[in-house]
């Protein structure tokens, strides 16, 4: 085998130099920087992608913010409604009871007599229910 062959190891050794010199000057040269351009390409692809997927998970996280805000505003108002209604029912009963009681003295005034308390919460119900309607 001439590769073992120690009267030619010295100038296979200096062809084996000269080889891995021309070949690193060759990758250092032509191949390592297209390899790098690559890479850094993939990088900043990278980026721009983590970038994008933060800015939406930012907007879907915002979104469901306003979801749950609007959630919360629903039922805040729902809330107030019943309120609201619970006490339009508590002055409109006590709108009856007062006009009965002003109707009743009204009554009593012009015909100096006490008018029966049912009649007259009957008379006021019926004049309510027909201005409601």
């Amino acid at each position: 085998m001439p590769q073992l062959d120690y009267h030619t190891f010295v100038p296979q050794l200096v062809w084996l130099a000269i080889s891995f010199v021309v070949l690193y000057a060759l990758m250092s040269r032509l191949a390592l920087p297209k390899v790098k351009a690559v890479i850094e390409g993939r990088r900043h692809h990278l980026d721009d992608d983590l970038g994008r997927a933060a800015a939406l998970k930012e907007e879907a996280e915002a979104a469901e913010r306003q979801r749950q805000l609007a959630a919360t505003l629903a039922e805040q108002i729902a809330a107030a409604e019943a309120r609201i209604a619970a006490g339009k029912e508590q002055a409109l009963g006590e709108i009856r009871g007062i006009a009965a009681e002003v109707g009743g003295a009204i009554v009593e005034k012009l015909t100096g007599a006490a008018p029966n308390a049912a009649a007259m919460a009957g008379a006021v119900g019926r004049a309510l229910n027909g201005h409601a309607s």
